[in-house]
This record gives structure tokens, sequence and C-alpha cells, in this order.
């Protein structure tokens, strides 16, 4: 069975970082492209970043570049987002998520971990 478990989550003041691992079971980790979205209340998910099957590309939303770092481990069936420079902004939870080959949308979703940054 699929499972994708978000952690590193947690309370950090602006200007600090923080990284988010995403462990994955139940699917051939290689296989799949991977992706971080966060989500406030009352507002839409946001796509954050994503990263190809053996990480050769990566893609951010504009306004994490410069600041957000996403890689993989395939030994380890793990993602992670590596956050610097954190804004109150960045305030959500966050989400993993995995899509086939890379195709399409994503198909798998964990729980999400909460990133709350102070000012």
């Amino acid at each position: 069975q699929v499972q994708l478990v978000e952690s590193g989550g947690g309370l950090v003041q602006a200007g600090g970082s923080l990284r988010l691992s995403c462990a994955a079971s139940g699917l051939t980790f290689s296989r799949y492209g991977m992706g971080w979205f966060r989500q406030v209340p009352g507002k839409e998910r946001e796509f954050v970043a994503a990263i190809s099957l053996n990480g050769g590309r990566t893609e951010y939303t504009e306004s994490v570049k410069g600041r957000f770092t996403i890689s993989r481990d395939n030994a380890k069936n793990t993602v992670y987002l590596q956050m610097n420079s954190l804004k109150p902004e960045d305030t959500a939870v966050y989400y993993c998520a995995a899509r086939f080959i890379g195709l399409g949308e994503y198909t798998y979703w964990g729980q999400g971990t909460q990133v709350t940054v102070s000012s």
C-alpha cells in the first residue's frame, strides 16, 4: 500500500531554516516524480517544488526560488525540501506528492506537516 509520510515541520523565526522529509513506501520510488505543495486554511493548495525521477530536473514556484531546494535520495525512498531564509508568508501545511513517471496529476499524497514562521 502506498504511503507518503512527511516530517520536519515546526515553528521557526523569520530568517531561519527547516528541512522537510517525505518517506515513501509501497511504490517503486524511482519511477515517480515527486513534488511539494503547501496550503493555508481557506486558500487553494499551492505548488512549491518538483523533482524528476532521478533528480536531474527541478522546478520551483517563483516565490521560493533561491531559498528552497528540493532533492531526493532514491536509495532511501525519500524526498526533501530544504527551506532557508524562511518568511512568515511560508507558513502553511506542507504536503509531498507522487506521480508516475512524472506524468499528469499527482496521484499519491501525504498527510502534511505544519510549518509556522514567526516574525
